[in-house]
């Protein structure tokens, strides 16, 4: 059996299954990336709750993992030569992940970095750009009077809405007919800019109709669908 012991974090969530993978997350659009992509690889896996009401991510223990103080964070207890991978950043894990089994990234060089180009448009630009919009349209910002701001991201948001449209026209994908890595770290953002932000209305999103085709699909993936409850709120 694995011993986590030396990990800090396993002192404020001990872990049930030590030879799982320990995922300690939030069900955000970047939290989970992780847990779809478990769920989509098969991986067994233990889901740790890191509540922002509680301020867990501040925590010592949560710092022990992850010195910047955002979820997603795993811990494998069987990476590289066997030894336990403490891992941070969500695109890292899920190229980690991709790597490890084989899975959900292309075999070949070429569509490996393509993949991985789009992984990468969704760390530099979608995450950060929708994140801002939503904080000035559904948190703190909406009390601000002046609305530059606001429109800045409204208008960056639109232009990368508008990039994944034109990739989208003749693909299932992002990568064609292939279900890669990159899918899953950029729809539930996708999703998240719709959904719980409110802002389908500022960015237009009726004028991308393949964006609605391909997040309709990615939704009805059971991986998915169970997934996004992962972990699941007290």
């Amino acid at each position: 059996m694995a011993d986590l012991s030396a990990f800090p974090i396993a002192g404020k969530w001990p872990a049930r299954h030590p030879d799982r993978i320990q995922l300690y997350s939030l069900p955000t659009p970047n939290g989970v990336k992780v847990s779809i992509v478990l769920e989509e690889m098969g991986l067994p896996y233990e889901p740790h709750l890191v509540s922002f009401e509680t301020q867990d991510q501040m925590s010592p223990e949560f710092l022990s993992l992850n010195p910047n103080n955002k979820i997603p964070a795993i811990i494998d207890p069987n990476g590289p030569d066997g030894k336990p991978l403490p891992l941070f950043e969500s695109g890292a894990i899920l190229l980690y992940l991709a790597e490890k089994t084989g899975k959900l990234l292309p075999k070949d060089a070429a569509g490996r970095y393509e993949t991985i180009q789009w992984l990468m448009f969704q760390v530099g630009g979608v995450g950060p750009m929708f994140g801002q919009l939503g904080f000035f349209h559904k948190f703190a910002g909406k009390e601000y009077e002046d609305k530059r701001p606001r429109d800045r991201y409204v208008h960056e948001s639109r232009r990368l809405l508008g990039v994944l449209e034109q990739r989208m026209a003749c693909r299932q994908w992002l990568m064609g007919d292939e279900y890669t890595i990159a899918d899953i770290a950029v729809w539930p953002w996708v999703r998240n800019l719709v959904g719980h932000y409110g802002a389908g209305e500022l960015v237009e999103f009726s004028k991308f109709p393949h964006l609605r085709r391909v997040l309709d699909a990615f939704v009805a993936r059971p991986a998915v669908a169970k997934g996004l409850e992962i972990p699941q709120r007290g």
